[in-house]
């Protein structure tokens, strides 16, 4: 499996997610659209990966090439391509899928837990074998609206629309499973400051050291990676 990773910022590292490909031994490729007005190749990759960022998906004056990446991925969509969005990644392909972005009540920041949505009319085959519930790290304002004909797939006590899929092979994930310690360490550097006050925001030093969090987070990441994984080799 050939991953591609669309990067926002030199910060926002890809953690777990390049110990997976390493592990399995997959090429794992990155561009970064602030940087490059060239897109890959849609026959370059079996799995896109849109990762998180600082800035707000409409924020068009401050970054114009938001227009040309949003462009890129509403191709590989329209292609049939395996897509995962985090966070930022998340509320680009709720937009692109045509579905509203907004502040949420409430900011996340911090350690807190997602729950699997399963009704007797919604059981997606993607949560099959995935927990109920896990702990997770969160690091936004922003919720989204789930797009139509999308299932939901994980909410929070503090955010309703935590993620969901589109026809079987976009996923999109409000949370940050691909977190490992420094990931942490470097999102509080640059923006602990902003984690503000309110029941889902933590302070500092309950984001950190959190070995058992760190520790499921993987197994999740993994687990969602493998699914794609089957997704594409099939």
């Amino acid at each position: 499996m050939k991953l591609h990773v669309l990067q926002h910022s030199a910060l926002n590292t890809l953690g777990t997610i390049e110990e997976y490909a390493k592990t399995r031994g997959y090429p794992l490729e990155s561009t970064r659209f602030y940087e490059t007005k060239n897109p890959p190749s849609l026959d370059s990759f079996d799995l896109l990966i849109i990762m998180g960022g600082p800035m707000g998906i409409y924020d068009y004056a401050e970054n114009p090439w938001l227009r040309d990446e949003k462009a890129f991925i509403k191709q590989a969509i329209d292609a049939g391509k395996p897509v995962l969005g985090i966070c930022l990644g998340a509320q680009l392909l709720a937009d692109i899928l045509g579905a509203r972005i907004y502040e949420n009540g409430h900011r996340e920041m911090g350690w807190f837990p997602v729950k699997a949505v399963r009704t007797e009319e919604n059981k997606p085959e993607f949560l099959k074998g995935l927990p109920e519930e896990i702990t997770v790290f969160h690091w936004h304002s922003r919720t989204f609206d789930l797009p139509e004909r999308a299932v939901h797939l994980f909410r929070s006590e503090g955010c309703k629309n935590q993620g969901f899929i589109y026809d079987g092979r976009v996923v999109a994930l409000q949370f940050h499973p691909e977190v490992h310690e420094e990931r942490v360490e470097s999102m509080i550097r640059r923006f602990g400051g902003e984690s503000g006050n309110g029941p889902f925001a933590q302070r500092k030093e309950e984001m950190v050291g959190q070995e058992n969090h760190l520790v499921e987070t993987k197994k999740f990441m993994f687990a969602v990676l493998d699914r794609f994984e089957k997704l594409t080799l099939s």
